[in-house]
């Protein structure tokens, strides 16, 4: 009994000690379960989504607009140019203003360096205008820039009116478009620096000096090596975030998640959906032997004469192939086939005869693709043609024989009477 007893207590305290392990495992597999309407991961190398949640749905995206603003910034201008502060910039709400610079006057100025980190760190709402105004003339030249640069980036659904995000009903994006947006800011030197950032100092043309701190409170952490906050009523709280783990660089989207009393419920999506994605593992689409197309393709039955025939041609995997289950790739992954010209007559069933690109949005991958078929099918598959022919061409020696043998046999009897 005292065995016994003292077993229990041992398999109670194991089950106590390991079940929480049991959860952890678990909750790392599931899918994240995070506030946020709208969101979405990316690999930046390859452009695969591995992650997302009503990743096209328009939404509003506060101050993640100001990525748009300085990657202009950036294309536009050199570090040591001069951002002038203009009548707009001024006419921005108090709110908005850089609170850590004294308030300043129209015409002002500071260097193009310091007016990027006041954009992306702080997330000055007056700044964004002094840039636009420098390098459009106005805040709606300046957006039609940014317009034109979302479009030739690709980002479909999304539409500027201000250069800093402050609400507006037709100003919109969707959180796919901004991973899009993510890689661009991501690529461009400049922005990349400013963004992994944590503090900084700026100076301004009347000598005011201010530190400014990062706001996005993932920086440095787990990995994050920049990106941008945003919030409004309306569109929530927003943040864009860039990742870098074992040699992979994620950009990760939420968009309309909770501004909560501790101001956590973002970054927390966040982490969730990086976390999620780092240790997210490919569905197989296809396994390797499927047959994913059967062509007809023509061949003639001697090979370089006779009839015309075709034969029906497997394309055969001989790798898996796998993809990132979710639902955008779900509804949209498709195979792009490219068999070019294949002579049924060089088939041997280990060679390439073709291939198959599995397109998604912005990623692609191509695959070999082999046939089981061998010439030697076509042998058979015509084998009564071939008897056929010999047969024909035994006939055909054989009356030339009887027909060359009986004219020597009439030669031989004329020769005979003539000489008799």
């Amino acid at each position: 009994m005292k065995k016994r007893f003292i077993t229990s207590i041992a398999v109670t305290l194991a089950l106590t000690i390991l079940s929480p392990l049991g959860t952890v495992a678990k909750a790392e597999t599931s899918t994240p379960n995070i506030i946020a309407k709208s969101a979405i991961t990316m690999d930046i190398e390859t452009g695969e989504i591995i992650y997302s949640k009503d990743a096209d749905s328009q939404r509003y995206p506060a101050s993640i607009t100001k990525l748009m603003t300085g990657l202009l910034l950036a294309e536009n201008k050199d570090k040591s140019d001069i951002i002038t502060y203009s009548e707009d910039a001024k006419k921005q709400p108090e709110y908005s203003f850089n609170l850590n610079i004294k308030p300043r006057t129209v015409g002002d100025s500071m260097t193009a360096s310091n007016s990027m980190k006041t954009l992306l760190l702080y997330s000055a709402n007056d700044e964004a205008y002094a840039i636009a105004d420098t390098i459009a003339g106005s805040a709606s030249g300046f957006a039609n820039m940014m317009n034109e640069k979302a479009k030739a980036l690709g980002m479909k659904n999304t539409n500027y009116v201000t250069p800093n995000g402050l609400h507006d009903d037709n100003h919109y994006t969707t959180a796919y478009d901004l991973s899009i947006l993510g890689k661009a800011v991501y690529d461009n030197p400049w922005t990349r620096e400013t963004m992994a950032l944590k503090k900084d100092s700026v100076q301004t043309s009347t000598g005011t000096i201010a530190i400014i701190e990062n706001r996005n409170k993932n920086l440095g952490l787990d990995g994050c090596i920049g990106g941008k906050t945003g919030y409004t009523a309306a569109a929530g709280r927003c943040l864009l975030a860039l990742y870098e783990r074992d040699g992979r660089t994620l950009v990760g989207v939420v968009l309309k998640s909770a501004y909560d009393a501790q101001d956590t419920a973002a970054f927390n999506d966040m982490k969730s959906i990086i976390d999620w994605s780092y240790a997210a593992e490919k569905t197989t689409f296809y396994k390797s032997g499927s047959t994913l197309e059967t062509i007809s393709v023509p061949y003639k039955t001697f090979r370089f004469f006779g009839k015309e025939k075709t034969i029906d041609v497997p394309l055969v995997l001989n790798n898996d192939i796998k993809y990132y289950d979710n639902d955008i790739n779900a509804k949209e992954t498709e195979l792009v086939f490219n068999t070019e010209e294949i002579n049924p007559w060089k088939l041997n069933g280990k060679d390439k005869v073709a291939t198959v690109t599995v397109k998604q949005r912005n990623s692609s991958t191509t695959y070999d693709l082999y046939s089981t078929v061998k010439s030697s099918d076509l042998i058979k598959a015509n084998i009564l043609s071939y008897i056929l022919l010999v047969a024909g061409i035994i006939a055909v020696l054989a009356l030339v024989i009887f027909i060359i043998a009986s004219f020597k046999k009439r030669s031989r009897k004329r020769y005979n009477r003539r000489y008799r």
